[in-house]
């Protein structure tokens, strides 16, 4: 697997990056990832780098994007944080990834049984955790199809839950990111969610809520 070059990445679409991590995905699932001289592509990245995806996921051990998408040094920027949530400081790091080193597309990536989406169920209150799992608190309130048993015990909730929070997450990147906002409206880059399965190692992209520049707009209003 050739390491990604300016010329590479540049030549990479949006839409065409979201497919070589599907296809990354399913290397990962069939057991089947390429070989790599790792050694090589620290060698070959030592004076640059120009990953094609930054992706958002928990700090989880095990959903490493660069495992779950079979992709080497150099490929993807790769931000963590318990419950895949935005801040401040994330975004600053996704506009880095995108407007100043190029990447096409920002993925955010929950998983399934996640210990911080059931903290945040059950209310959860124990030092800076607590205002970690604030920030998740408006996806368990968005949920409104299960009226019983709304609490990290029962997995349907907390499953929902974490879908949510992917969506709500999409929706503040682009309120409080103009920067991202603006490479979208220009093709520049695509806005995904997605989810991994920690029992089956699949990641179920939510192809249908891609946001692009050809429906930014439906797409504000849908998250709006």
């Amino acid at each position: 697997m050739r390491t990604l070059t300016k010329e590479l990445r540049d030549a990479i679409t949006p839409l065409q990056a979201i497919e070589i991590l599907k296809k990354g995905n399913e290397r990962f699932v069939n057991n089947l990832k390429v070989n790599r001289n790792l050694l090589q592509q620290v060698n070959e990245t030592s004076d640059g780098q120009h990953p094609m995806a930054v992706i958002l996921s928990c700090i989880d051990s095990r959903t490493s994007a660069e495992l779950i998408f079979d992709q080497g040094l150099g490929d993807v920027f790769s931000v963590r944080i318990a419950g895949n949530i935005q801040n401040p400081d994330i975004l600053g790091s996704m506009e880095f990834a995108c407007k100043v080193a190029g990447s096409k597309i920002v993925v955010v990536l929950g998983h399934s049984k996640c210990g911080a989406i059931k903290g945040a169920c059950d209310n959860v209150e124990m030092g800076n955790l607590t205002t970690l799992l604030e920030k998740m608190k408006p996806a368990v309130a968005a949920e409104k199809t299960v009226s019983k048993g709304r609490n990290a015990a029962n997995s349907e909730f907390v499953e929902k839950v974490a879908s949510l929070n992917v969506r709500l997450t999409k929706k503040q990147i682009l309120k409080n990111s103009p920067i991202l906002k603006e490479m979208i409206s220009k093709n520049e880059i695509a806005l995904i969610g997605a989810m991994y399965d920690v029992e089956t190692g699949i990641v179920d992209f939510y192809d249908d809520e891609v946001v692009t520049a050809a429906n930014l707009k439906e797409a504000e209003a849908v998250l709006s």
